[in-house]
């Protein structure tokens, strides 16, 4: 059961921390393509994707966004509806590994600020879903990166369409030359 502490109750080993997280995307419309946003975390620097602890006064996914603005400077159209979780070991300052429990949502970013929270703390990367995969440790949030590629590759074939279809209603038929 979920407490404010952040700390959810595991049958097997104790306790897991929970946290939430963003995954944050973009569509390259020049390209067509979906592009995936990794940031470095600050003790370990490997790849991850901006997540934190419970907020008292904020459901989940409006945590994940405060993440993704204090972390990766990106605001954008979060879903409020999970889009999965995963599990990783966290790394205390104290030195002690915690296991964590991450429930993600989707975050579509429409704007990226100059100046947030913790610029300059870590390193941030654009990369395609298969980028994304290679470079994050977790199985289970590299199915996330799956499941959101085929839902945004899902719309944008829907928009190409549309659009396929816009033109060839205004276009002016075909005809014959004399």
């Amino acid at each position: 059961m979920e407490q404010s502490t952040g700390v959810v109750a595991n049958a097997s080993s104790g306790e897991f921390g929970r946290q939430y997280a963003a995954l944050c995307y973009r569509i390259n419309r020049h390209e067509n393509v979906v592009e995936y946003l990794l940031i470095t975390t600050r003790e370990t620097g490997r790849w991850a994707i901006p997540k934190g602890w419970p907020m008292e006064d904020k459901p989940p996914h409006r945590v994940a966004e405060v993440e993704a603005l204090q972390e990766a400077g990106v605001k954008g159209k979060v879903c409020k509806r999970p889009l999965g979780e995963f599990t990783y070991t966290k790394l205390m300052a104290d030195g002690e590994r915690r296991p964590c429990v991450v429930q993600t949502h989707a975050l579509k970013v429409h704007h990226i600020v100059k100046d947030f929270k913790e610029r300059g703390q870590r390193r941030y990367a654009w990369v395609s879903c298969e980028e994304a995969t290679a470079r994050v440790a977790e199985p289970d949030l590299q199915k996330l990166f799956l499941l959101i590629e085929e839902k945004a590759k899902s719309k944008l074939r829907r928009q190409v369409r549309r659009q396929f279809q816009f033109f060839a209603n205004v276009a002016p038929p075909n005809r014959p030359i004399d």
